[in-house]
């Protein structure tokens, strides 16, 4: 962690982040849109939320996505074992993080430590953003881009 991301992740949070973590996602002009996180605190808690979406623009879109009914949605849309491998993908990643030897707590459950379903489509989008193959993730991005391509588009025949 370089001491610039560090400053810029607490801004964008309100707060300073309690464990390791890497900009793994950057906007255009370089600020950082989504973290991945070392799967255990500083104090050795566990950590079940790999990847953290960090980003102004994209964490408001995607709390309106919600705040729409849009976790219901995605479940709805999203096929129940594609998920599920999901959220296996999810948890294999982040537990294959964890040094070799450790016997504390473990983080637990997949996606934003969801065992099953969907529980927010911010972990979702983040993973996906960042690469993940995201069922959900992929259900959100297409909406933000339609929802942004009809806001540009109300814009520019303002």
């Amino acid at each position: 962690m370089d001491a610039e991301d560090q400053k810029q992740v607490a801004e964008l949070l309100g707060r300073i982040p309690k464990g390791a973590f890497e900009v793994v996602v950057r906007d255009e002009a370089g600020g950082p849109v989504v973290i991945r996180n070392h799967p255990l605190l500083a104090d050795g808690r566990p950590m079940p939320t790999r990847y953290w979406l960090v980003g102004d623009d994209l964490r408001s879109r995607v709390g309106t996505l919600e705040s729409e009914g849009g976790v219901r949605a995605a479940e709805a849309s999203c096929d129940p074992n594609e998920l599920a491998d999901a959220h296996d993908r999810y948890r294999a990643e982040r537990d294959a993080a964890i040094p070799a030897g450790y016997d504390g707590h473990r983080p637990s459950g997949g996606v934003g430590g969801t065992r099953q379903g969907v529980k927010c489509l911010h972990a979702h989008y983040a993973w996906f953003l960042a690469g993940g193959d995201d069922p959900v993730g992929q259900w959100v991005h297409e909406r933000i881009v339609r929802s942004k391509s009809e806001s540009d588009g109300v814009a520019s025949n303002g």
